[in-house]
């Protein structure tokens, strides 16, 4: 496995979560960061809508996709 150094946020991170005393601060953490990147979620998809780029008929591709892997009889 090829390694990298991390970046200036990653640490930025890292030093945040050595001032944390408990597992609940860092469960906090994790919620606000999960809800950020949520929203970030929701206003991109609504930024696809307004411009016409998703629409209902491709919620209903989606939801009749089969994605799961085919399992390989021997």
């Amino acid at each position: 496995m090829k390694t990298t150094a991390l970046n200036e946020a990653q640490m930025s991170i890292l030093r945040l979560l050595g001032s944390m005393k408990s597992v609940e601060e860092v469960n906090e953490l994790r919620q606000v960061i999960c809800d950020y990147y949520a929203r970030r979620v929701d206003d991109e998809m609504d930024r696809l809508w307004e411009e016409g780029k998703w629409d209902n008929e491709k919620n209903e591709a989606i939801l009749q996709e089969q994605l799961r892997t085919p399992y390989n009889h021997a």
